[in-house]
């Protein structure tokens, strides 16, 4: 065997993830999206792929490389999926029993189509599709545009479309807040509940697609009921209302009438994600308090169908539950959360509201499913392994890893050891850490350091995290000790963990992350005098913070940073988080919303900084990236920005393979400058 290399910046075109696993009804295979890196194309591939439960190596379904979502029909024997093959994303269905079978197309929605259910008989497929309120006036008009007569005549109306798209929005009006999310505004297209027969051979209007819905408003994925009378979704209760996410809702949609009906009714909340259980008496969702949204814990929650009174299932338990699934027969429902660093998976039993982890380990998993014999297939990422697809059987002690993602990439690199680091707060409060060790490293020997710093603020980082895996790893191959800890604020500590951090961002959190850096140079593995200093998101608003309020740091780099609240309210696309973590709007307390701007704090500092930002960042826009900028250069600081164009706020995380290959080049050719004289 030859010897294993350093992990490079290159890397990141060798490290792939799994997502959506799905069990099929019989229980005894997994469809799962593979996530792989295009270096030639500069983007990303996903293919479906299938796995037994029971062992064997898992096999290629599709090839596209666009393809996601894989839902299995109630006989197993075909695969709903959504591919964007042919520019627009639309459902394909795919037989899993015949080798070789052809996908074929089922929906020809002019926007795109999405989120594929299927009806308990097989028979339908309830969907989602965005249209704006003209197109939906148009199709029930039933004013189909005449089909094209030749190629000629099919490039002539496409051109037509994109020239008629394109003057729609010549000018751009906004009436609500936010009018644009992602990387792109807000184009008035809404996700609507679409039905369609699955049978090819039906004709006329038994073969057309059937809207169940009409509101300038998103709903969240169909969900059939157990008798297939009923789809059930969440959706804001008020179109006109801005930030609609705030004010959802759990609805009942008779399938034959189209009747609507609202569930759930306590405004206090938002409602979303409902899934009915399998014998039918009950809808399982998720809600939030609406009070300090942005710091409350995210309550797995369950209602009779029919309406009653809620029953939050994880109230004691004290933490946000993410993804869920129903046991089959209705008992329990298994739903994961982040716990002291890791994502675990857990069981909660309708009967007593008894909670214990379901699944033992250390990982950080996202996605779940849950066979008919309560098998568990999730994927998640380790210390070790940046995402794989693992499955525990349900008399089995311990999970096994299905799929070999990164098995080769792992077989020839060097992964250090990621160590836990425990400290405590000058209050005594206990706090959560992790360091890796540079490669090569010799006891004795001091070493420059790379802390970093998470964002949310309410997230949580983990031995296992897998938007971070690389990153770390590729600082300790550039010979950086590389330290990160969870200060208060964050998730997977409890409630009051995180509303703590209300009206004073900036300061509490800095405490708590000077105390995590001084605890770690107590080991002598860092050497304080060679430190840098990066974040995103909040991160890059705290390390903004931090090498305003001290010069301890040589080296900066803030990325996708908030530093001025009072511009970021007026720009970004979650203006709702200034209330909830401050308490006040910014014009009512003007003088405290630029106390708390890391900006007001720009003439202190003296760490040269990195400003790395997104042209399209709508989360954290770039104006507040310009103004740090502006204000650092005239008072004559040392400092630089790079910008990228087309990227947004997951510039890091999903970007292009390019751009995230030349931001890490950048970071640490910044941190080599000022750290490695």
């Amino acid at each position: 065997m030859s010897e294993k290399r350093p992990i490079t910046v290159d890397d990141i075109y060798n490290i792939g993830h799994v997502e959506d696993p799905r069990i099929s009804p019989d229980g005894a295979w997994i469809a799962y999206v593979k996530v792989t890196v295009d270096q030639f194309e500069n983007t990303y591939k996903r293919n479906i792929w299938l796995a037994a439960t029971d062992g064997g190596a898992p096999r290629q379904l599709t090839r596209g490389g666009k393809d996601s979502q894989p839902r299995w029909s109630p006989d197993g024997a075909t695969l709903a999926f959504v591919s964007a093959r042919d520019e627009k994303p639309q459902i394909y269905l795919l037989p899993t029993r015949v080798p070789g079978g052809e996908a074929r197309v089922l929906t020809k929605a002019p926007n795109g189509a999405t989120s594929p259910a299927w009806s308990p008989d097989g028979a339908h497929i309830a969907y989602l599709a965005p249209m704006r309120e003209d197109e939906r006036a148009k199709e029930d008009s039933d004013e189909d545009d005449p089909k094209p007569a030749d190629s000629f005549e099919a490039k002539q109306h496409k051109e037509r479309k994109a020239h008629d798209e394109e003057q729609y929005y010549d000018p751009r009006t906004m009436w609500r807040i936010p009018y644009r999310q992602g990387t792109s505004y807000v184009d008035e297209r809404y996700a609507q509940i679409y039905v369609i027969a699955v049978d090819e051979n039906l004709e006329g209007d038994d073969a057309k697609p059937r809207r169940l819905t009409d509101i300038n408003a998103d709903h969240d994925p169909p969900q059939w009921s157990t008798d297939g009378g009923t789809i059930y979704t969440s959706r804001t209760v008020d179109a006109t209302l801005d930030e609609p996410w705030l004010h959802q809702h759990l609805y009942a949609i008779d399938v034959a009438t189209g009747t609507h009906t609202q569930i759930t009714t306590d405004a206090t909340f938002t409602d979303y994600a409902p899934l009915p259980s399998p014998d039918g008496k009950w809808l399982a969702y998720v809600r939030t308090p609406l009070e300090h949204l942005a710091a409350r814990n995210i309550r797995l929650t369950i209602i009779p169908v029919d309406g009653g009174e809620p029953r939050d299932l994880t109230l004691e338990f004290d933490r946000s539950v993410d993804d869920f699934k129903w046991a089959a027969d209705s008992s329990a429902l298994f739903f994961n959360a982040e716990n002291w660093g890791d994502t675990e998976i857990y069981c909660v039993t309708l009967s007593d509201g008894y909670i214990e982890e379901a699944v033992a380990g250390r990982f950080n998993s996202e996605m779940l499913d849950v066979g008919v014999d309560g098998g568990i297939a999730y994927s998640a990422s380790t210390a070790q392994n940046p995402g794989e697809l693992y499955y525990k059987a349900a008399d089995a002690t311990e999970a096994t890893q299905v799929s070999d993602v990164n098995g080769k990439f792992l077989s020839e690199v060097i992964v250090q050891e990621v160590h836990e680091l425990r400290f405590k707060n000058p209050d005594g409060l206990e706090l959560q850490g992790w360091y890796l060790e540079p490669v090569g490293y010799e006891a004795g020997k001091k070493y420059p350091l790379a802390f970093n710093i998470h964002g949310g603020p309410h997230a949580m980082w983990g031995p296992g995290t897998r938007s971070m895996w690389h990153e770390w790893q590729y600082h300790a191959a550039q010979g950086y000790a590389v330290f990160y800890s969870n200060p208060r604020g964050g998730e997977g500590y409890g409630e009051e963990f995180k509303l703590v951090l209300r009206k004073a961002w900036g300061s509490i959190a800095f405490t708590d992350l000077m105390a995590g850096v001084d605890a770690f140079l107590e080991k002598g593995i860092a050497d304080e005098n060679r430190m840098a200093v990066t974040g995103g998101s909040y991160g890059g608003y705290m390390t903004a913070w931090v090498v305003g309020h001290t010069d301890r740091f040589k080296s900066a780099v803030t990325q996708r940073g908030v530093y001025n609240l009072i511009s970021f309210y007026g720009t970004t696309d979650v203006p709702f988080l200034i209330k909830s973590d401050f308490g006040v709007e910014p014009w009512e307390d003007i003088d405290f919303m630029w106390e708390q701007s890391p900006l007001a704090y720009a003439q202190h500092i003296t760490t040269p900084l990195l400003i790395i930002h997104s042209d399209n960042d709508f989360r954290a826009p770039i104006p507040d990236a310009e103004q740090l900028f502006a204000f650092l250069r005239r008072m004559g600081k040392t400092v630089k920005m790079i910008r990228y164009p087309r990227e947004g706020h997951e510039l890091s995380r999903s970007g292009e393979p390019k751009h995230r290959v030349s931001r890490l080049t950048e970071m640490v050719n910044w941190f080599d400058e000022y750290c490695k004289p």
